[in-house]
C-alpha cells in the first residue's frame, strides 16, 4: 500500500513538471550553459584571463540550474507576458511536498555536474609550444660563443623531433642573441609558443657548465631550472636528459622511435663535434647577399676526418655542397660531391631525417628530379615534424611543379616554423611576386622587416619590389648608393648600383660605378655572374659608342665562354653567352644559345625560373631584329606568373628596340589594367 502512495506521488510529481514546461527549461538551460563553458574554454585563454575566471562561469551556472528550475515552475511565458503559473487541483498533489522534490533533484544535478565539470575547467589544455633561446655564453674564450650556439642549436634538434610538441627553428630564435633583458611576453607573442627555454654555457678545457630554465612565456615565472657539470664527451647526456625533462614538464608524449633518436649520440669524438658545431653556424648564415656557406665546407670536413663514421657532419657536408650548386656554383664537381655525402650519410645512419634531407636537395638542386626529391623531404619531414626546412623544400618544387596554392600553404607552414627566417620569408615574398600579388607580398615583407628590421636583405628586395610593382627608382638607388665599394667584394651590389642607374639612364654615373669595382666578373641573382665588360658594354652601346661597346663585347665574350665550360648545364649562363652574342650581330648563334637556354630550363619544368629564360630569349629576338618572335614571348610572359611587369617594360633600356614599333606600346595598354 505505502510503495503504491509513493509511486501516485511521483507520478503526480512528474505530470506537474511536464505542465509547469519544467522540462523544457532543464534541457534548454542545460544546452546553453554547455555552450558557454566550450566558448567560455576556447575564448578565456585567448585572452589570457585567468583559470579561476573559467571556474566562476561554471560554478555560477551551476548554481543557477536550481533557480531556473524553480523559477520555471512558478511563473509561465504566456502571450500576455510572464504569469503566474495557475495552480490545479488534483487529487494526491502535494505541492510543497513537489517544490522540495524539485529544488532536491536541482541540488543534485547540480552537484553532480559539478564533480565532472571544475576538475576540468581548473584544468586548462597546456600549450605545447616551445621555444630555445640563444645561451649565453660565460666563457672566458669568447671564441667559445660559437660552441654556446652549438649547445643551444642540438638541444632545440632533439626537441624538433618530438611530434606532440610546436619548436621554433633556429634562424628566428637567433635574432635574440645578445639581448640584455628579455620580455619573455613579448617573444612569446612573436614566435607564438608559451614557453621559452634559456640558458648558459660555460666550457673551461674539457669541463662544460650548463645552466637553463624553463620559463612560461605568459607570466615570465620559471617552471624549472636545471645545472649540469659534466666533461665535454657527456655534452649529449645533457642534451638528451634536458629534450626529455621539457617533453615530461610540457606533457609531450615521446614514442618510442623519438625516443631512440633522443638517445643516439652523433659522434663519440668530443673534437669532430666542435668542428660540426662552428661549420654548422657558418652554413645556416645564409642569404641572398651574405653566404658562409664556403667556410664551413672545410670544417666539415675535418670533422669527417676525425670521425670517419659522423653522418651528421656527411649529411651537412652534403646539404652545403647543393646549396653552393643551386645558389652560384654549378659545375658537376659540386653536383657530384652532394650526392656521395648524403649516400655516405645514409649508408652510415638509414634513418637519420637530416640525412634524408640532403639526399632530398642532391635530387632537388642538382637533378631537379621533384617526385624523388619530394620523397626523400616527406620522410625527413615525418622524423623532423618541427624543422621548417622540409616544408620549405616541398613549398619550393611545388612553386616550380607551378602548383602555386599548394606552394604558398607549406611555405607559410614554414614561416610558421620559424618566423624570423629571412630566407623563408624572402621565397615567399618571391612567389607572391611572381604571381603579381605585390599587396600581399608587401605585407609579408613588413613581417620579415619588423623582425629584422637590420637585415640589409630586405631593405634591398623592398626597393626592387618597388619598381618591379610600380616603376620606382628612387627607393633602390638609395639602398644600393649607400653600400661602400670596399664592402662588396662580390660585386652583387655593384652590379646592383649600376643596373638602376642604366634604367635610370644615368649612363655615365653607372659607367663610374663600374670603374671602382677591380674585379673581372660580379655575382648577380642568377647563376651567372656577370663579366663587367658586358655591362660596360652596354652603357657604352646605350650612349651610341659603337666602337667602346664592341670592344668591351668582345673581352665579355672570353669570360662567358669560359664560365659555360665550368657549367655546360646551367641555362642562365647560355642565356648570358646568348645576349653577348646578339650584342656582338652575331644572330643565329645568339639564337641558338637562347634557345638552350630554354631547353634547359623549360617553363614546363620550372614554372619559378623558366620564366627568366623565356624572357631573356625574348630579349635575344627583341636584339637581332626577330620582333614578331620577340612579341610573343612578351605576351605570353605577361599573362603568366613571371618577373616581367608592365612598369618594368616601360622603363629598361634592355627593350629599347621595340620601343618604335606600335605592338609595344599595344602591349603595354593591353596589360596595364591586368598586371
Amino acid at each position: 500500500m505505502r510503495d503504491a502512495f509513493k509511486f501516485v506521488l511521483m507520478s503526480n510529481f512528474f505530470q506537474e513538471l511536464q505542465r509547469r514546461k519544467v522540462y523544457r527549461v532543464a534541457a534548454a538551460y542545460i544546452i546553453a550553459a554547455g555552450f558557454i563553458i566550450q566558448i567560455g574554454s576556447a575564448v578565456f585563454p585567448a585572452w589570457e584571463l585567468p583559470n579561476w575566471t573559467l571556474r566562476l562561469v561554471v560554478v555560477l551556472l551551476l548554481i543557477g540550474f536550481p533557480i531556473a528550475l524553480i523559477l520555471s515552475w512558478a511563473y509561465d511565458v504566456t502571450a500576455q507576458g510572464i504569469r503566474a503559473t495557475p495552480t490545479v487541483s488534483v487529487p494526491g498533489t502535494h505541492r510543497r511536498r513537489n517544490l522540495i522534490l524539485l529544488i532536491a533533484t536541482g541540488v543534485i544535478v547540480s552537484a553532480a555536474a559539478g564533480f565532472f565539470l571544475l576538475p576540468r575547467a581548473s584544468a586548462r589544455k597546456i600549450d605545447k609550444s616551445i621555444a630555445v633561446l640563444p645561451f649565453q655564453n660565460l666563457s672566458d674564450e669568447k671564441q667559445n660563443a660559437y660552441f654556446a650556439d652549438g649547445i643551444q642549436d642540438d638541444i632545440l634538434t632533439n626537441l624538433s623531433k618530438i611530434g606532440d610538441l610546436k619548436v621554433i627553428s633556429r634562424m628566428s630564435v637567433m635574432s635574440y642573441r645578445g639581448e640584455g633583458t628579455r620580455n619573455a611576453r613579448e617573444i612569446g607573442k612573436a614566435l607564438g609558443v608559451a614557453t621559452l627555454l634559456e640558458g648558459s654555457v660555460r666550457r673551461v678545457g674539457n669541463r662544460v657548465r650548463v645552466n637553463v630554465q624553463l620559463i612560461d612565456a605568459s607570466n615570465d615565472e620559471h617552471i624549472w631550472a636545471e645545472d649540469y657539470d659534466r666533461d665535454l664527451t657527456d655534452v649529449f647526456a645533457i642534451q638528451t636528459d634536458l629534450a626529455q625533462k621539457i617533453a615530461s614538464a610540457l606533457q609531450a608524449k615521446l614514442s618510442p622511435n623519438e625516443k631512440a633518436r633522443l638517445d643516439r649520440r652523433p659522434t663519440q669524438n668530443p673534437d669532430a663535434y666542435l668542428l660540426f658545431v662552428q661549420a654548422h653556424g657558418y652554413a645556416s648564415q645564409r642569404d641572398m647577399f651574405r653566404d658562409t656557406s664556403l667556410k664551413a665546407e672545410p670544417l666539415f670536413e675535418q670533422a669527417i676526418k676525425l670521425d670517419p663514421n659522423f653522418a651528421l657532419a656527411f649529411a651537412n657536408l652534403s646539404m652545403v655542397e647543393s646549396w653552393v650548386y643551386h645558389s652560384f656554383d654549378p659545375t658537376p664537381g659540386r653536383r657530384e660531391k652532394a650526392r656521395r655525402n648524403a649516400d655516405e650519410a645514409l649508408r652510415l645512419q638509414p634513418d637519420l631525417p637530416e640525412g634524408h634531407l640532403a639526399l632530398g636537395f642532391s635530387y632537388y638542386y642538382g637533378d631537379r628530379d621533384y617526385e624523388r626529391a619530394l620523397a626523400e623531404f616527406d620522410v625527413a619531414r615525418r622524423a623532423l615534424p618541427n624543422e621548417s626546412e622540409a616544408y620549405f623544400a616541398i613549398g619550393a618544387i611545388q612553386r616550380r611543379q607551378g602548383k602555386w596554392a599548394e606552394s604558398t600553404a607549406n611555405l607559410e607552414k614554414a614561416a610558421t616554423l620559424d618566423p624570423k627566417n629571412t630566407s623563408v620569408l624572402t621565397n615567399l615574398i618571391f612567389s607572391y611576386m611572381a604571381q603579381r600579388d605585390y599587396e600581399t607580398a608587401d605585407k609579408v615583407l613588413d613581417r620579415a622587416i619588423a623582425g629584422a628590421p637590420q637585415a640589409f636583405q630586405l631593405r634591398a628586395l623592398k626597393a626592387f619590389m618597388a619598381t618591379q610593382w610600380k616603376g620606382d627608382l628612387s627607393a633602390a638607388q638609395k639602398v644600393f648608393s649607400s653600400t661602400p665599394p670596399e664592402t662588396d667584394p662580390d660585386g652583387l651590389m655593384t652590379w646592383g648600383r649600376a643596373w638602376i642607374l642604366t634604367v635610370e639612364r644615368k649612363f655615365p654615373d653607372a659607367l663610374q660605378v663600374l670603374e671602382q669595382f677591380h674585379g673581372e666578373t660580379m655575382y648577380t641573382m642568377s647563376t651567372a655572374p656577370s663579366p663587367k665588360a658586358f655591362l660596360e658594354g652596354m652603357i657604352h652601346l646605350l650612349q651610341g659608342d659603337k666602337t667602346k661597346a664592341q670592344a668591351e663585347f668582345e673581352h665579355a665574350r672570353l669570360i662567358s665562354e669560359k664560365l659555360v665550360r665550368e657549367a655546360p648545364e646551367d641555362s642562365a649562363r647560355h642565356a648570358q653567352y646568348g645576349l653577348i652574342l646578339a650584342a656582338l650581330g652575331q644572330k643565329q648563334e645568339a639564337i641558338a644559345e637562347g634557345k638552350r637556354a630554354v631547353e634547359l630550363l623549360p617553363e614546363s619544368q620550372d614554372a619559378l625560373d623558366g620564366p627568366r629564360a623565356t624572357a631573356d630569349l625574348a630579349q635575344i629576338y627583341a636584339w637581332t631584329g626577330e620582333f614578331d618572335e620577340a612579341f610573343r614571348l612578351l605576351d605570353h610572359l605577361l599573362a603568366v606568373p613571371s618577373n616581367l611587369t608592365v612598369p618594368m617594360l616601360k622603363l629598361d633600356p634592355a627593350w629599347d628596340p621595340l620601343r618604335q614599333d606600335p605592338r609595344y606600346q599595344a602591349l603595354i595598354d593591353k596589360y596595364s589594367t591586368k598586371n
